[in-house]
């Protein structure tokens, strides 16, 4: 792509008045983002496309805003997306001096609605982006909506998911993880990543490109994925409920009906802890919905 093709896009994305294609929405993330949010011991990298009411896009562990590009496209006419690789991942900036862990990222999704300078603005969190999301935002008169994607449910999370955050106390498991990322055949099995999509083949594709293949090549990554996964309490879940049944606005729960980490059973009897929350459950996916069907 040329320099004049790229300087035309940016000036379109910052005007917000664009309309992207799926290729567009890859080559965001292969670029430096638009601006560096600073937290002092870091800085969140931020990107933004779309015209029309605000969306902040909270990603999960340990992949990076990238993981919602396959949705902008469907988007970008309609809100004004603002998305986000928080400390630790994608393209911020940090150190081994950064504090990495869930409290961090929570305060941090707030600091940088204060940042937007925004009076109104949807959230929407996908795996444990949802629930940093959730404990972000309850109570801030500023949210006029939330949408939740493959996320930890408040009844609690089953054995899947605590067997997968139990690695954490096997010495080296970052190391280990990062080796296995590298590692087509073994990276699809069921407990690797095998399970976080309905169709393994989607592993090898962008998925690799963003979140794998730097999982596997940069220790800096991994090293934080691995302290992040480090400060998970499972108290944050035990929370939500309450947290929950405060968040008036209109929610959006999205479940791909094929999740073996969050099971939608879980999705649907979440729904009624919030006032006014909907269910779409997408056939034939997984963890990463947004990801195998953005359409839907």
């Amino acid at each position: 792509m040329t320099s004049q093709v790229i300087d035309t896009m940016t000036s379109m994305r910052h005007r917000g008045d664009m309309s992207i294609t799926a290729a567009d929405a890859s080559d965001l993330f292969r670029r430096d983002p638009d601006e560096f949010i600073d937290l002092g011991d870091g800085a969140i990298a931020y990107r933004r496309v779309g015209t029309g009411p605000d969306v902040l896009f909270v990603h999960g562990w340990p992949v990076s805003g990238a993981t919602f590009r396959c949705l902008l496209p469907h988007l970008a006419e309609h809100v004004t997306c603002h998305v986000v690789d928080l400390l630790g991942a994608g393209s911020s900036r940090f150190d081994e001096r950064t504090e990495l862990s869930i409290e961090r990222h929570i305060d941090s999704v707030r600091r940088v609605i204060d940042w937007l300078g925004v009076d109104s603005i949807s959230v929407v969190g996908h795996d444990s982006g949802g629930m940093i999301a959730r404990h972000a935002v309850a109570g801030d008169a500023r949210l006029r909506g939330l949408g939740l994607i493959d996320t930890e449910p408040s009844g609690g999370v089953g054995w899947r998911f605590r067997m997968f955050v139990s690695i954490r106390h096997v010495p080296g498991f970052a190391r280990v993880l990062g080796w296995l990322a590298g590692r087509p055949r073994l990276r699809r099995n069921k407990f690797v990543f095998g399970d976080a999509v309905a169709d393994r083949s989607l592993l090898d594709g962008e998925f690799d490109e963003f979140f794998l293949t730097p999982l596997h090549e940069d220790p800096q990554l991994r090293a934080a994925a691995g302290r992040l996964l480090s400060s998970f309490r499972f108290d944050h879940v035990e929370r939500l409920a309450e947290l929950q049944a405060h968040i008036e606005v209109p929610v959006a729960l999205v479940w791909g009906d094929q999740d073996p980490f969050f099971p939608v059973a879980a999705a649907r009897q979440m729904v009624g802890d919030f006032p006014n929350a909907t269910l779409t459950e997408i056939p034939g996916v997984g963890l990463f919905s947004h990801e195998e069907d953005p359409a839907a």
